[in-house]
């Protein structure tokens, strides 16, 4: 891995359960390797249906059941020319990707990836608040945010 920072976005449908768990296992890996200071770490939103809301409490209830430090957070939707601030962006299904096309331009999607799609794998990362399964989607993040780091630092 390279000296210079690396911004990653974590993009879900409203930016309360899985772009937010993105962002807090991320950044707790990123401490414990040792290299937050190389990384910047977001998350945001393709709808506006939860803007300024925190995170949702069972996917808050999960993260603190692994130990992972919740960070300050409160949804925001990402703009269009926002893809220029970032090295990756990371979604969590093919409705984000169809969002993010229609928000970013077809231009910028060759920075967009799906999270798991980081560990060799073709799924989405199922959204908790409709599974209401916080603890599979804990599982899925872990997945792609491992073989993510993996990948930048390389």
């Amino acid at each position: 891995m390279s000296g210079e920072n690396v911004r990653v976005l974590f993009v879900c449908h409203g930016n309360i359960c899985r772009s937010t768990m993105a962002q807090c296992v991320f950044q707790q890996m990123v401490d414990k390797a040792g290299v937050a200071g190389r990384f910047t770490v977001d998350s945001a939103a393709t709808t506006e249906e939860e803007l300024g809301m925190p995170i949702y409490p069972p996917a808050r209830d999960a993260l603190k059941a692994h130990g992972v430090p919740v960070v300050p957070h409160r949804a925001r939707r990402i703009q269009p020319g926002e893809d220029a601030r970032w090295d990756a962006i990371v979604c969590m299904d093919d409705e984000n990707m169809r969002h993010l096309k229609r928000i970013l331009g077809p231009e910028a999607m060759g920075k967009v990836r799906k999270l798991l799609s980081y560990a060799g794998e073709q799924g989405d990362v199922a959204d908790p608040w409709y599974t209401r399964d916080f603890e599979a989607t804990y599982r899925d993040v872990m997945r792609g945010c491992k073989a993510l780091l993996q990948q930048l630092a390389s």
